[in-house]
C-alpha cells in the first residue's frame, strides 16, 4: 500500500481559515488601469477574472478593498508582488 502525501498550493494555503489569518488590502490609486489591476490581481492572488474585476470595482469606489486572507508569510509575498506593479498594498 503507498500513501499519498498532497501538498498545498501557494493558493490553497493563503485561503486557509484560522484566527491568526492575515487580510492583504488593495488601496485605490489614480494611476492603474481596471485592466492592469485584474490582471495582477489574477497573476499574484489567482483571483479569477470575476473576482478581480469585483475587488476593483469595490476598491475604486470604497478607496480600499481585502483581496485575500490567509497566513501572513504568504500574503507578504504577494503584497511585495503588487506593490513592484506598483499597486498600493497593505497586511491587516
Amino acid at each position: 500500500m503507498t500513501e499519498r502525501v498532497e501538498k498545498k498550493s501557494f493558493n490553497e494555503n493563503a485561503g486557509s481559515s484560522n484566527k491568526k489569518d492575515a487580510v492583504l488590502m488593495l488601496f485605490n490609486d489614480d494611476v492603474n488601469s481596471f485592466d492592469y489591476v485584474i490582471e495582477s490581481l489574477v497573476e499574484v492572488c489567482f483571483h479569477t477574472n470575476i473576482q478581480a474585476e469585483q475587488c476593483a470595482l469595490i476598491t475604486h469606489y470604497k478607496g480600499v478593498s481585502e483581496v485575500k486572507k490567509g497566513s501572513e508569510e504568504i500574503l507578504k509575498e504577494m503584497e511585495i508582488e503588487l506593490i513592484n506593479k506598483g499597486l498600493k498594498a497593505s497586511i491587516k
